[in-house]
């Protein structure tokens, strides 16, 4: 799996983490999980195409002293459906503002 990973994060700082994607993503049914949304307006011709199979997310994983942010778009509704992929540029740019921008937020230091 193609991803971005964080790692060495301090107890302390998992914990705001956590606090974080809790706020602004969808928990899945494992605790170290999390489904955080593509915007409509990034999503590829296809998965444009098959708005029924969405919300389009990208799994945002927790360890004990790192963070990963999988460069995959999913749909939680179909799972065998082609409209998923790995990710697009613009997509990828999201991914990374998104994880950039909590890690500033945060203060975490890595």
């Amino acid at each position: 799996m193609r991803a971005y990973l964080l790692d060495e994060i301090s107890a302390s700082d998992m914990e705001k983490i956590t606090v974080y994607l809790k706020e602004r993503s969808i928990r899945s049914l494992l605790n170290s999980i999390f489904w955080v949304k593509i915007p409509t307006d990034l999503l590829s011709g296809i998965q444009y195409e098959h708005k029924s199979c969405g919300p389009y997310v990208f799994a945002a994983e927790l360890g004990d002293d790192w963070f990963k942010a999988e460069f995959f778009v999913r749909t939680l509704e179909v799972m065998g459906c082609d409209c998923q992929d790995y990710v697009t540029p613009q997509q990828r740019e999201f991914i990374l503002d998104f994880s950039q921008t909590m890690i500033e937020a945060l203060g975490v230091r890595t």
